[in-house]
């Protein structure tokens, strides 16, 4: 069996149908460009047009392939300085160790993280170290692949407190067209996703969420239509009686267009739906 994938990136396949390919209530543009020396600068900007609320980014990555090292720095307009180094099978192979810092220049709020992540055949591991004044907090997590079944637990620990403050399982089955996922957060929080790749052009999903003391559950169904090689459609709806549609065109190589809404089919008439277009620049 290949690699399993990251915890965080189990059931990620139904994931994408129901989050990529959607920004109602958002116009956002995004810029992507890369100099003659191998640095790669990306510019976001958007608004929330519902509270009007403008923001941005700006990234800058490096690359040092003969270190094997990537530089990676970030600013946005809540004025946030953010610089990842990574290093990726130098010490050994399929081992990435990572180091983040952020800093607030308005108010001298520092932080920082150690990552480590090792995967090779059948095994995904990884173990982030949170450190804060109070003490660090432990991020650890395993994903272990046999056949296509995939079993993953994740688990974060509070050394200042010495208690633990997630407590996540997740159990699944991976297959060339089919995906089925399984999640117990904390004892309390039940998920699953099944995605299906029907053809081609055809990707299907559906997603159930369940609290224990509740009587509600979440429940979806979405999917993704490629309509030729440039555009594709993407629908979900779930028991809300909310409906999203999404329409992604290439217009040409490096330009991209999205266009987006949201529908509240339980107030149809009492407006309340959202509409968002995307713009993506890439040279």
């Amino acid at each position: 069996m290949a690699v399993p994938p990251a915890y965080a990136d189990l059931g990620k396949s139904a994931k994408d149908i129901f989050n990529k390919g959607f920004g109602y209530g958002i116009l956002k543009l995004d810029v992507k460009t890369k100099s003659q020396s191998g640095v790669e600068f990306t510019t976001s900007g958007s608004n929330n047009t519902d509270t009007g609320r403008s923001g941005g980014h700006l990234e800058a990555k490096y690359k040092v392939n003969e270190l094997g090292l990537t530089f990676n720095q970030k600013w946005n307009t809540d004025n946030t300085l953010t610089t990842e180094i990574t290093t990726e099978d130098q010490l050994a192979k399929g081992l990435k160790l990572g180091l983040d810092t952020s800093f607030v220049p308005n108010t001298g709020k520092k932080s920082a993280k150690l990552k480590t992540a090792y995967k090779r055949d059948y095994v995904n591991v990884g173990c982030d170290l949170d450190f804060d004044m109070a003490g660090p907090t432990v991020h650890a997590a395993a994903v272990l692949g046999y056949e296509g079944w995939l079993a993953g637990y994740q688990i974060a620990f509070d050394t200042a407190k010495s208690r633990l403050t997630q407590n996540n399982f997740a159990l699944g089955y991976k297959a060339g067209d089919f995906q089925l996922h399984t999640s117990v957060n904390d004892g309390t929080e039940f998920g699953g996703s099944i995605y299906q790749k029907v053809n081609s052009n055809l990707e299907t999903a559906v997603h159930l969420a369940w609290t224990a003391g509740s009587n509600n559950t979440g429940f979806g169904i979405g999917a993704k239509y490629q309509l030729d090689k440039d555009a594709s459609l993407s629908t979900k709806v779930n028991n809300a009686c909310l409906v999203g549609v999404g329409y992604t065109q290439t217009l040409r190589p490096g330009v991209k267009l999205t266009l987006s809404a949201m529908i509240d089919g339980k107030n149809f008439n009492a407006g309340g739906h959202k509409v968002g277009m995307g713009f993506e620049l890439e040279a």
